[in-house]
């Protein structure tokens, strides 16, 4: 068997980076030779098999042709004839074209070495253009490795601007959008997938709600940056100091989406952007399938973010209800997620970028001033029903009336 280490592999061992899985490439196999030797199929738009002991993938070389818009519209060609440079330019950036031989030879026919070493991010071919999911793919990219100086070649971001202006990235689907948008937003620098989007033409195509926000003013005195859309890049950059979960930095991105469905006349200012925002981040969510937990937590933060951030001056009552709307005096409850949007919110203006947050230590005490509290006696009493809830939450209100005032004696 001619067996070749090829992809992300080969790329991220030039680059010095953990090889965490290794994909093959076989030459010269048929499907019925690859399960005779006890490989075990697998894929199912073109022959993947998984090795029998290591269950890594092994791919029979194959070409494709372009028969339909949208990246399933491809007719693949598997079959002993096809050669490793054939299988290698079908492929969709120079540095993901390469291979490592049995012997440990670089097999490097489209100058992938030399993009790696000048930080480019090229398309092999000009087939790149028959699958849009490649736009997504170059925009992850320069998320993973913008740190380290990567950039879009002047001729591939050429082609990805036809591909919008042609349509066809129109045809992406929700479940492979998504599926590219969580692990750009689990990267280094998730702000470069969308800026590398905007600057393309496709953010407006792809996320148009978050494209709308470029252009829309900000009062200077507390957006010193006042386009909405550059703060909302500045807080996604705040969002990747503090969490590296996706789930947290999805939130921060969206907080403000509101703020485009303010009424002009009413520009700079965006009272009540939190509630209009819902009904967006909704849309937005169900569009792409989000799934559920990352959906209530952006519903969280855009609803209560401008509460977050004038904790101190809320009342009691206040902060015992947005908490209680939250579930955040539910048995472990974890309110750090909503406070680290909430913190890359505030950082992610200019100037204030390593500005302190103490809000965040003061509505965690009062969450915990809230579970504190005895409930044994209302539990044991003759109230009933709804009377119950309102006696819990006036217990908790007191708790936390308590706290501001042992804070003020502080």
């Amino acid at each position: 068997m001619k067996k070749y280490l090829v992809g992300g592999a080969v790329r991220d061992r030039l680059l010095g980076f953990p090889v965490t899985e290794r994909d093959w490439v076989v030459i010269g196999e048929t499907p019925e030779s690859m399960m005779a030797q006890n490989y075990r199929p697998v894929g199912k738009d073109f022959p993947v098999f998984l090795h029998p002991d290591t269950h890594e993938e092994y791919a029979l070389a194959r070409t494709e042709r372009k028969t339909a818009p949208g990246y399933k519209g491809f007719a693949i060609h598997a079959t002993p004839d096809v050669t490793l440079e054939e299988d290698l330019k079908r492929r969709d950036l120079t540095i993901n074209a390469m291979a490592i031989s049995s012997d440990g030879k670089l097999i490097d026919p489209y100058g992938g070495r030399k993009d790696l070493e000048n930080r480019l991010l090229r398309h092999v071919s000009p087939a790149f253009s028959e699958d849009p999911v490649r736009v997504l793919r170059v925009a992850r990219f320069a998320a993973r490795y913008g740190h380290l100086g990567f950039a879009i070649a002047a001729e591939t971001r050429e082609l990805i601007e036809q591909m919008v202006g042609n349509g066809e990235v129109d045809y992406l689907i929700p479940e492979r959008v998504w599926a590219e948008t969580v692990k750009a937003l689990s990267e280094k620098s998730p702000t470069a997938y969308f800026e590398t989007l905007r600057s393309c033409g496709a953010l407006a195509v792809i996320f148009p709600e978050l494209d709308a926000l470029f252009g829309v003013p900000q009062p200077a005195t507390y957006h010193p940056e006042i386009d909405t859309g550059l703060h909302s890049m500045m807080v996604l950059r705040q969002a990747a100091k503090l969490s590296d979960k996706a789930l947290v930095r999805f939130a921060a991105l969206l907080h403000d989406l509101g703020k485009a469905a303010t009424p002009r006349e009413q520009w700079p200012h965006h009272h009540g952007h939190e509630q209009l925002g819902l009904p967006i981040l909704e849309h937005f969510c169900q569009r792409l399938r989000v799934p559920k937990q990352f959906n209530r937590l952006a519903q969280h933060v855009m609803r209560y973010h401008s509460h977050c951030h004038r904790a101190f001056a809320l009342r009691p009552a206040t902060i015992v209800d947005m908490l209680a709307a939250m579930g955040m005096f539910k048995e472990h409850a974890d309110l750090n997620d909503f406070l680290l949007a909430c913190t890359a919110d505030a950082r992610g203006r200019a100037g204030l970028e390593n500005s302190a947050y103490p809000q965040a230590g003061f509505l965690h005490a009062a969450q915990q001033a809230g579970m504190a509290v005895d409930t044994a006696a209302v539990l044991g009493s003759n109230l009933r029903g709804p009377e119950i809830g309102k006696a819990i939450r006036e217990l908790r209100i007191r708790a936390i009336k308590s706290l501001q005032s042992s804070m003020r004696n502080e």
